[in-house]
C-alpha cells in the first residue's frame, strides 16, 4: 500500500467510512481523483487532490458560497485539507455530457444551465472572500499555454523565442483593457457539461448540479456563458447559441449588444488558445492524449472568434506564424 493509500484509508477511518470499498469513480484533466463509497444505503464521494500539485480550499470554500445561495454545489461532509481529501455530497451521475449522448432534450438542459448563470450574476453584494481576480497578469498567463506549449510540440523547442514571445504578450493587452471594467461577478471557469448534472428532484436553477469550480475568480459572467456555449468537447448548433445568448443578455439589459459581442470574443478567444495549449500539455506533460481528438475544434472555435475587429492584431500574430495547415494536432503528439 503506498503512502497515499495510507493516508487515504486513515481519513476514512476518522470520518466512518473505514473498511467501505473504494471504487474509482472518475479521474479528470487534473491530478485529481474521486471515489464513490456505498453503505446501507448511503452514498458519498471521496475526492483526493494531492498536494502539493492540488488544492482543496479553493473548492470548500467556492462550494460552501454556492450552496449558501441555494445553487447545488456538493455539501462538503468532511475534510482534511492538508493532505488533500473531501468528503462531498454525491449528485449522481447523470451528467449533461451522458445525458445528451442518451437523447436527452439540448434546448431544455441549456436553457437551465444558463439561467443558472443568470442567477449567480445578479447579486453580486456578496462575493466569496480572497478570491483571485481574471487580471491582466492571469489571462495572459493562459493565452500564454498556446505558444509555449502547443507551438512547442508543433515546431520544436526552439521554435518561438523571447521576441515572438514578447510580441504576442502585446498583441493581447488592448483586449485584455477592454475587459477591466466589466462588472465582477464568480466565474466558475469550468462550465461546460462535463461539469454540470441534472437533479430532477430540485425546482428551478437548483435542479443544475454543478461540479469542478475550484478555480472560480471574479471576472466577467460573459466567460461562462462562452465557455458553455463554445464547449472544446462537443459541438452546438448555432442557433441555439444565439438563444442562450439572448436569453443571458434579456436579463442584463444594461449590457449593450456590442459590447457583449465584443466581450464574449475576447473572451473566447483567449480561452481557446488556452485550452489548444493545455490539451497539448496534457498529452507531453502528464500522458493524457485522450483531449488532442478535441483539438481541431478548439482550432476552429478560436479561428472564429479572431474574426472580431478588436483581435486583429492576435489574428495577425497567429497568421504570421502559425499556418492554417499546422492548426490542429500536431504531428508529434498524434498518437
Amino acid at each position: 500500500m503506498s503512502d497515499r493509500q495510507k493516508l487515504r484509508q486513515r481519513f476514512l477511518e476518522e470520518n466512518g467510512w473505514g473498511g467501505v470499498d473504494c471504487p474509482l469513480l472518475a479521474g479528470d484533466a487534473s491530478f485529481r481523483k474521486y471515489y464513490r463509497l456505498n453503505r446501507n444505503d448511503q452514498q458519498v464521494v471521496l475526492m483526493d487532490a494531492p498536494p502539493p500539485q492540488e488544492n482543496v480550499r479553493p473548492f470548500v470554500k467556492i462550494a460552501k458560497f454556492l450552496v449558501k445561495h441555494g445553487f447545488s454545489a456538493p455539501h462538503i461532509l468532511a475534510q482534511d485539507a492538508k493532505n488533500g481529501f473531501l468528503l462531498i455530497e454525491d449528485l449522481g451521475d447523470d451528467t449533461y455530457t451522458r445525458l445528451l449522448q442518451n437523447g436527452a432534450d439540448e434546448r431544455q438542459l441549456y436553457k437551465l444551465a444558463t439561467d443558472v448563470l443568470v442567477e449567480l450574476h445578479k447579486d453580486v453584494a456578496e462575493l466569496p472572500d480572497d478570491t483571485p481576480k481574471y487580471d491582466h497578469e492571469l489571462l495572459t498567463t493562459e493565452a500564454l499555454l498556446l505558444p509555449d506549449w502547443w507551438m512547442k510540440a508543433a515546431f520544436g523547442d526552439t521554435y518561438v523565442n523571447d521576441d515572438m514571445r514578447e510580441s504576442y504578450i502585446k498583441a493581447w493587452q488592448p483586449c485584455f483593457d477592454y475587459l477591466q471594467d466589466q462588472k465582477q461577478v464568480l466565474v466558475l471557469r469550468d462550465y461546460h457539461v462535463d461539469n454540470l448534472l441534472l437533479l430532477p428532484g430540485r425546482h428551478e436553477w437548483a435542479a443544475c448540479g454543478l461540479l469542478d469550480f475550484q478555480d472560480a475568480v471574479l471576472g466577467s459572467g460573459i466567460y461562462d456563458l462562452m465557455s458553455l456555449l463554445e464547449d472544446a468537447r462537443r459541438d452546438i448548433k448555432p442557433s441555439l447559441i444565439e438563444e442562450m445568448k439572448m436569453r443571458y443578455t434579456r436579463a442584463f439589459p444594461e449590457l449593450e449588444p456590442e459590447e457583449f459581442d465584443t466581450v464574449f470574443a475576447i473572451l473566447g478567444a483567449q480561452r481557446h488558445a488556452k485550452v489548444i495549449g493545455i490539451f497539448a500539455r496534457l498529452c507531453m506533460r502528464d500522458g493524457k492524449p485522450i483531449y488532442l481528438q478535441h483539438m481541431p475544434r478548439v482550432w476552429r472555435l478560436l479561428e472564429r472568434s479572431l474574426r472580431h475587429p478588436m483581435l486583429k492584431d492576435v489574428k495577425t500574430w497567429i497568421d504570421q506564424h502559425i499556418t492554417k495547415e499546422a492548426r490542429g494536432i500536431p504531428a508529434c503528439l498524434n498518437i
